[in-house]
């Protein structure tokens, strides 16, 4: 299968922004309402931690699992990425991950709380504003 550590699931090919979590399903329930967001999916919270960063990346949205080992794996990849000079975001699900949130609470209420938590240049390059 090859190596997993260091290594993601990408959506979209890299640029200056990106987003990273742990799970597929969240990472695709958050790209349901950002689109054009390149994204990464470490598919666990050990590896989300050590993700390697794309030598273009200058803003990098931590999409946080609710739960310790998402807690433990945000804090780590915020300091790697302070470190190498990147300005860390971490947007955070109402309920347990995003996933949770797109089916429960549905895209308006997903698209609502991800608009507040993201950089305003970045609500118009990859938000979709209508469903």
């Amino acid at each position: 299968m090859g190596d997993l550590l260091e290594n993601a699931v990408r959506f979209g090919v890299a640029g200056e922004v990106m987003a990273a979590g742990e799970g597929i399903e969240t990472m695709l329930s958050l790209r349901f309402v950002l689109p054009t967001m390149p994204m990464v999916a470490a598919l666990s919270a050990a590896h989300l931690s050590a993700i390697l960063f794309p030598d273009t990346l200058r803003r990098l949205y931590i999409a946080r699992d609710d739960d310790p080992a998402g807690d433990s794996a945000m804090a780590t990849l915020i300091d790697r990425a302070q470190e190498a000079g990147i300005e860390a975001i971490v947007i955070s699900p109402r309920l347990g991950d995003f996933n949770e949130d797109l089916r429960l609470l549905g895209a308006d209420a997903l698209r609502a709380a991800s608009r507040v938590q993201i950089a305003a240049q970045d609500v118009a390059r990859f938000m979709e504003l209508a469903a």
